[in-house]
C-alpha cells in the first residue's frame, strides 16, 4: 500500500466516529433509539479501528492524537450528554413543571456528563500514567452505559421504564457517571499483547461475564457490563496492590 495514502487511513476511520456522532445526534432529538443506539454502535467501532489502523500502519501522529480527542468529544462526550438530556425532558416530574422557567434550566442538567466528558479527555491527553490502562471510567465506557438505559427504556425490558423515567434517577445517573469519569479509579484496559491466562486473567473473566449478562439479560446486561468492568477493576486493582 502507498505509505502517504496509508497514513491517512486512521484519520479517516476518526472522521468516521465523527459522522456516526453527529448523526446520532440528529436521531436523539428525533427520539429514534434504535437508530441512534446503532450509530453509536458503529462509532465504537470506528473508535476501535481507528487505534488499530495507527499501530499495524505506524501511521501515529500529533494531529491524528489530537483529531480523535475531538472526535470523541462530540461521540463520547455530546452524546450521552444529549441522551440524558432527552429522557430528563420526559421525565416525571419535570414534564410537569417545563412551562416553568426555572424547569427549563434544570432540565439542560444533564449536559453535566458531556462537561465531565471533556475534562476527562483533556486529563487524558496528559496524563502519563494512562499508556497501557486508565485511570477513571473511559468516555467510550460511560457511553455504552447510557445506550443501555436508552435501549431498556425503548423495549420496556423487566418492565424498568417507569423506574427509570424519573427525574431523580436520571440526575442520580448523571452525577454518579460524571464522577466516574473523572476519578481516581485504576480502570483495566482489553488490550490483548498475548492469549496468556496470567497475563489478561481479568480481560478474560470480563469477557466470559459480559458474554453471560448479554445471554441471559440481553440489552439490559448492557449497563450490567460496564458495572462489572468497575467492579472488576477494583478487584484487580485491590489484588494487585496486596501482592506488591
Amino acid at each position: 500500500m502507498n505509505t502517504s495514502l496509508s497514513r491517512h487511513i486512521p484519520n479517516l476511520l476518526t472522521t468516521m466516529n465523527l459522522l456516526c456522532g453527529c448523526m446520532a445526534v440528529v436521531f436523539i432529538f428525533k427520539g429514534n433509539i434504535p437508530v441512534f443506539s446503532a450509530l453509536v454502535g458503529a462509532s465504537l467501532v470506528f473508535d476501535f479501528l481507528d487505534g488499530f489502523a495507527a499501530r499495524a500502519l505506524k501511521a501515529y501522529s500529533p494531529m491524528g492524537k489530537e483529531l480523535d480527542s475531538l472526535a470523541d468529544m462530540v461521540t463520547f462526550g455530546f452524546v450521552p450528554g444529549a441522551i440524558m438530556y432527552h429522557f430528563f425532558i420526559n421525565s416525571v416530574p419535570i414534564v410537569l413543571y417545563q412551562h416553568e422557567a426555572w424547569g427549563q434550566w434544570i432540565s439542560f442538567f444533564p449536559f453535566i456528563i458531556t462537561i465531565f466528558s471533556a475534562l476527562r479527555l483533556a486529563k487524558f491527553n496528559v496524563d502519563s500514567r494512562q499508556t497501557d490502562s486508565f485511570i477513571g471510567v473511559p468516555t467510550p465506557a460511560i457511553t455504552i452505559f447510557v445506550i443501555g438505559l436508552a435501549l431498556i427504556i425503548h423495549y420496556d425490558l423487566f418492565h424498568l421504564t417507569p423506574a427509570l423515567l424519573n427525574t431523580y434517577v436520571i440526575a442520580g445517573f448523571c452525577m454518579i457517571l460524571s464522577y466516574l469519569l473523572v476519578s481516581e479509579i485504576p480502570m483495566f484496559a482489553l488490550k490483548f499483547k498475548s492469549f496468556d491466562w496470567g497475563k489478561n486473567k481479568i480481560q478474560y473473566i470480563f469477557l466470559a461475564l459480559s458474554s453471560i449478562s448479554f445471554l441471559f439479560l440481553h440489552f439490559a446486561g448492557i449497563p450490567v457490563v460496564i458495572i462489572l468492568y468497575i467492579i472488576l477493576s477494583l478487584i484487580n486493582n485491590y489484588t494487585q496492590s496486596t501482592t506488591e
